[in-house]
């Protein structure tokens, strides 16, 4: 298993021995539900073409995707839920360890989510994160690339009983989120990698990434 795999399980082992079965019970139904609903196959499949989309940085300016190549070749791009979200902070923290390796094949990373740019330092300072954490207000990018979904109605109120203030978070009632989803783009805007999973305990491998950085 990899270290994202052992961390998540990890965490996920915590998480059962300290919630209620039947609230357990209740998320594991609304997983289902969305996964049911198959709508990761509007997301980006590898040969498809992300744009130029313009997203906002943390000290809110206005900032575009191909910005971020630099010198580099190649994009890293990860949509995460949350500062809230303990997935998205394991994920983020794996994919910190393995920058030097992306930037040795010539690739930048970025991690994007429906946060506020002030949410979004949070998530950088939080996780010592070293790349660039953009936000996509109002999930204006994530609609336009099939990631979004609303958090169903009965996780509302458990979500909330775990501290979590998603309207807050992203000023925004909406309550939509982006699934869990990563890219590996070229400047052209092909996509060379794809990764996306109602699921939101799964997550793209870091390592999955570098091979194909490496190919």
């Amino acid at each position: 298993m990899s270290r994202l795999g052992e961390a998540i399980k990890e965490y996920q082992d915590g998480f059962k021995s300290m919630v209620p079965i039947d609230i357990q019970r209740v998320m594991a139904e609304a997983t289902k539900k969305l996964e049911n609903e198959k709508i990761s196959k509007n997301a980006p499949k590898v040969g498809d073409t992300i744009g130029n989309e313009e997203f906002t940085n943390i000290d809110g300016k206005v900032v575009k995707l191909h910005d971020f190549f630099g010198e580099n070749e190649y994009l890293v791009i990860n949509f995460y839920r949350g500062l809230w979200c303990p997935y998205c902070n394991l994920e983020l923290k794996s994919l910190q360890s393995y920058l030097g390796e992306f930037k040795k094949y010539k690739a930048t990373l970025i991690a994007i989510s429906p946060q506020t740019p002030d949410n979004s330092l949070s998530t950088k300072e939080k996780n010592e994160l070293e790349f660039e954490v953009l936000s996509d207000i109002g999930n204006k990018v994530a609609k336009k690339i099939g990631l979004v979904f609303s958090l169903a109605e009965e996780l509302r109120p458990i979500y909330e009983s775990f501290k979590i203030d998603i309207p807050n978070a992203n000023d925004d009632k909406t309550y939509e989120l982006p699934m869990p989803a990563t890219f590996v783009i070229d400047k052209k805007g092909e996509v060379l990698y794809s990764f996306v999973d109602e699921d939101y305990t799964k997550r793209g491998e870091p390592e999955e990434i570098l091979e194909v950085l490496k190919k």
